[in-house]
């Protein structure tokens, strides 16, 4: 059997699925949770909006983020005339990169949805957590406080033409921030196994 499913992954001539991988295929293809890569990369010509079509909702707004920043520091003339063109040629980078990784999420998803897959995914591709998140929370909250002082009180927004870098610092933190606890429980949980394995 094992030597069946090997032959037919490797695409062997003649060489049928099994009834199970087969029987997983068919219901694969009238799965309604499925995503359309084509859709994800469309929809990603705003920058995102593919991600979060898929579920990954984290990343589509750090694409956003990450894009808008961009465009602000090219169209508001804040960064020396040099460092405009690579900075241009970067964002086209990170624009074309959010299409192509949209198109490769909805794929792996599908795969992960009807138990085909075959690689171990990365970390943030494994599945779309459906948890909030505090700090896009704590993001929004400060965002609508500032916007409701504005449009309530006549509250000045002049502040925000001079603060508004400060808003990268705060996501590149978090990112590292991210970063290290992903390291630190991946650190954690290999050393739990090793200690198993002594055992």
């Amino acid at each position: 059997m094992n030597q069946t499913i090997d032959q037919y992954a490797a695409g062997a001539p003649g060489v049928e699925a099994p009834p199970r991988i087969a029987a997983r295929t068919e219901r694969f293809l009238d799965d309604p949770r499925k995503k359309s890569p084509l859709v994800a990369a469309i929809l990603s010509a705003m920058p995102g909006l593919g991600q979060v079509y898929v579920g990954y909702y984290q990343q589509g707004f750090i694409h956003i983020a990450a894009i808008a920043g961009m465009i602000a520091l090219i169209a508001t003339d804040s960064i020396d005339r040099d460092l405009q063109g690579p900075l241009g040629f970067f964002m086209a980078f990170t624009w074309l990169y959010n299409v192509i990784d949209a198109a490769r999420r909805a794929s792996l998803y599908n795969q992960a949805l009807s138990g085909l897959r075959p690689m171990d995914l990365p970390e943030d591709a494994k599945g779309p957590r459906r948890m909030g998140s505090f700090g896009g929370g704590v993001v929004l909250i400060g965002a609508g406080l500032v916007l409701f002082g504005h449009t309530m009180f006549g509250m000045s927004l002049a502040w925000v033409a001079d603060w508004w870098p400060m808003a990268l610092v705060g996501l590149g933190a978090w990112l590292v921030y991210q970063d290290r606890q992903a390291k630190s429980a991946g650190s954690g949980r290999a050393a739990g196994t090793s200690d198993v394995g002594a055992q």
